[in-house]
C-alpha cells in the first residue's frame, strides 16, 4: 500500500482542532499518547535505503510498521505495511534478538478525525503542534485548503527530521523527541 501524507504546522492544539472541525471533519479517535521506536541494523542499512521500521505503542496496543523509501512527489508518498501486535515489549525483544536496535524514540499526543477520503491527525509534540493529513491526493489538497493552507505550507519531513532541525532552538536535550515527564502527565 502507498501512504500519502503531509503535515501542517499550527500555533496551538486548540487552533488546529478548531480549524479541523470547521473543515467538516468528524472525531474518529480521542487524544492519547503514542510512543514510537524506530529500529535499524548495526550498519544502518534501513536508514541508508530510506526505509523505516517502527513499533508504535498506544493505549495498551502496538503496531509494527515498515515504510519504504520516500517517492518523489509534492506530497510525502511511500510504501507502507502495518500490522497489529499483541505485545510491543515482546516484539521489541524479538527485534533486538535479531540484531536490530532502537535508534530513535519519539512521543506525541494524537487525536484523529475523518473527512473526505482522508484521516486527519492532530499531533501535539515536544517540537510543536502539527496536523497530519493522510489519504488520497485530492482529499489532502482539499483538506489543506479547507484548513486555510496551501502547498507552500506542506511539511514533508519526518518527526525525527523536524526534531533535529528544531531541538537546539527549543532548548531540547537528548537524542530522542520525548516529553518531560511532568508535562506528559498533565498536558491536555
Amino acid at each position: 500500500m502507498i501512504e500519502r501524507e503531509i503535515k501542517l504546522q499550527f500555533d496551538s492544539p486548540s487552533e488546529a482542532r478548531t480549524a479541523i472541525l470547521a473543515a467538516g471533519a468528524a472525531p474518529l479517535k480521542c487524544r492519547r499518547l503514542q510512543e514510537d521506536a524506530l529500529f535499524d541494523t548495526g550498519d544502518e542499512s534501513l536508514r541508508r535505503r530510506g526505509c523505516a521500521l517502527r513499533v508504535r505503542s498506544e493505549s495498551g496496543r502496538s503496531l509494527l510498521t515498515f515504510k519504504g523509501p520516500v517517492q518523489s512527489t509534492r506530497m510525502k508518498a511511500r510504501e507502507e505495511h502495518e500490522t497489529v501486535v499483541s505485545d510491543g515489549d515482546v516484539l521489541t525483544r524479538v527485534l533486538e534478538s535479531l540484531g536490530l536496535h532502537v535508534w530513535f524514540r519519539y512521543q506525541k499526543f494524537r487525536e484523529e478525525f475523518a473527512a473526505e477520503d482522508a484521516t486527519i491527525a492532530l499531533d501535539e509534540t515536544p517540537i510543536g503542534t502539527f496536523v497530519e493529513i493522510e489519504g488520497g491526493e485530492r482529499a489532502i489538497e482539499f483538506l489543506a485548503h479547507a484548513l486555510g493552507r496551501s502547498e507552500s505550507d506542506y511539511v514533508l519531513d519526518s518527526y525525527r527530521g523536524l526534531f533535529l532541525k528544531r531541538r537546539e532552538v527549543l532548548g531540547l536535550t537528548g537524542a530522542d523527541m520525548m516529553f518531560a515527564d511532568e508535562w506528559s502527565q498533565h498536558s491536555s
